[in-house]
């Protein structure tokens, strides 16, 4: 978590809002990885990619 707070921080601090989708749309497939790898939800995920 303690990334995610530094992340956080650079963005509003640097006025890169531009990255924010970038850094959303990152998190969320490595959620959909972490979730996907290990459960039978697996082969439903895959067929997204």
């Amino acid at each position: 978590m303690e990334t995610l707070k530094d992340i956080y921080k650079f963005l509003m601090e640097r006025k890169k809002y531009w990255l924010v989708p970038i850094v959303l749309v990152l998190l969320l497939l490595g959620v959909l990885i972490v979730i996907g790898g290990g459960s039978s939800v697996a082969p439903f995920i895959y067929t997204l990619f």
